[in-house]
């Protein structure tokens, strides 16, 4: 039996579209655990320095800013990283095999 060239891309999408689903998710859960430490840790500074800079009226807008740009810098880093190592152990694991 001939191997059929469509049949190896569909295993391939979806080998990649199932890397991409588990990366996603495992982001998802890194930064629901790891965006209050990077908040936690940093907001402090940028309030004195929103303070510094631009006036008292602005801390409560900055905060919520600064929040949500604390969760999306953890979800890309992480979904970056995450894929990455996927894609990476599986190609190590792949040529260990064949």
């Amino acid at each position: 039996m001939i191997p059929n060239k469509k049949h190896g891309e569909a295993t391939r999408n979806v080998f990649m579209s199932s890397i991409h689903g588990l990366a996603n998710t495992l982001a998802v859960v890194v930064t629901f655990l790891g965006t209050p430490a990077l908040y936690g840790r940093t907001i402090g500074w940028v309030q004195s320095y929103t303070a510094s800079n631009y006036g008292y009226g602005m801390h409560d807008f900055v905060g919520l800013a600064w929040g949500c740009a604390c969760a999306a810098l953890v979800f890309f880093v992480s979904r970056a990283s995450i894929s990455t190592a996927l894609v990476m152990g599986g190609l190590a694991i792949a040529t260990r095999l064949f």
